[in-house]
């Protein structure tokens, strides 16, 4: 076991970029985190990190290293998870990489849900663009990624995919606001409250807008598509989100959604997946159940 914990000191070295941060975080010294490293190095015949003027990093033979590490990590925390499920104590952890229209009410609630079950299971969840939600499967920083529009799918294993229309969000008193279905052309001639390019609701409007030769020029760009939405409030921006992520009624019902025409922006579709052929956690697993049904009770399926 003790092996096993110097591969763990490995993979925190790795994410910290650093021997002191990483030393840090795990409450020892660096000098001791140091000899730890080179007792690897020692045993491997081979150094795994590029000492650097402000860090280290990883080279081409810790890089192999490292996805063993967070393999190893990921099965025996599965073997956990099977054995306290077994002495029926259901602990766990669940880890989950998404997009922020996950974060708005959906996945809270569901949190929320299974802890009313299982209370001793923990989470983490990771607010993440597409690309990056995708890699957090990658490097076994999540076991489970929600993502709207993915991207590269090459090690993505489906688990549910759903629709999702985009809706335009903007203040109650808003020209466009007494209309039930909006045309993107319309919504073109307001200013506009646009995420950045690496998220998928930006690719659909920029894809739709250059099908009818306009360009959806922002007024105001952000990551952030809680700001963009409120940032609507008292004024003549257009924001866009979907449907999982539409802000959640208030009571002065400052802000109204309204979806844009099919005929403009299609359906997009939101995945539910993990990583190919990695073998989830007892609580991962139960989770990634109770997230289907969830989201097939609420969506059309694909």
């Amino acid at each position: 076991m003790r092996a096993f914990v110097n591969l763990t000191y490995i993979d925190v070295i790795a994410r910290a970029g650093s021997i002191r941060q990483a030393a840090e975080v795990l409450s020892i010294t660096p000098s001791a985190l140091n000899r730890r490293l080179l007792a690897v190095e020692d045993e491997l015949e081979v150094q795994i990190f590029e000492r650097l003027p402000r860090g280290v990093r990883l080279n081409a033979a810790g890089e192999i290293l490292i996805h063993h590490i967070r393999s190893q990590i990921s099965d025996f925390e599965r073997v956990k998870s099977q054995i306290a499920d077994l002495s029926g104590v259901r602990r766990g952890h669940v880890t989950i990489a998404c997009s922020q229209a996950l974060l708005t009410a959906f996945l809270p609630a569901q949190i929320a849900l299974y802890r009313g079950e299982h209370p001793a299971v923990t989470f983490r969840v990771f607010p993440r663009d597409r690309m990056q939600a995708e890699g957090a499967l990658s490097d076994f920083t999540a076991e489970l990624a929600l993502v709207f529009e993915p991207v590269r799918m090459v090690d993505f294993q489906t688990l549910i995919i759903v629709r999702q229309v985009v809706h335009a969000v903007m203040d109650r008193n808003h020209p466009l606001a007494g209309q039930p279905v909006l045309r993107l052309r319309d919504c073109l001639l307001h200013p506009l409250a646009l995420p950045t390019a690496t998220y998928g609701v930006r690719t659909l409007l920029d894809r739709a807008a250059a099908r009818i030769n306009q360009d959806a020029v922002p007024t105001l760009e952000s990551d952030s598509f809680d700001f963009l939405c409120y940032a609507t409030r008292g004024s003549d921006l257009i924001a866009f989100q979907i449907d999982i992520g539409l802000p959640p009624d208030d009571e002065s019902g400052a802000l109204v959604s309204r979806p844009i025409d099919p005929r403009d922006i299609a359906d997009g579709m939101l995945h539910l997946g993990q990583l190919r052929s990695r073998v989830l956690s007892v609580a991962t697993e139960r989770f990634a159940s109770q997230l289907s049904v969830s989201l097939a009770d609420r969506y059309k399926v694909v």
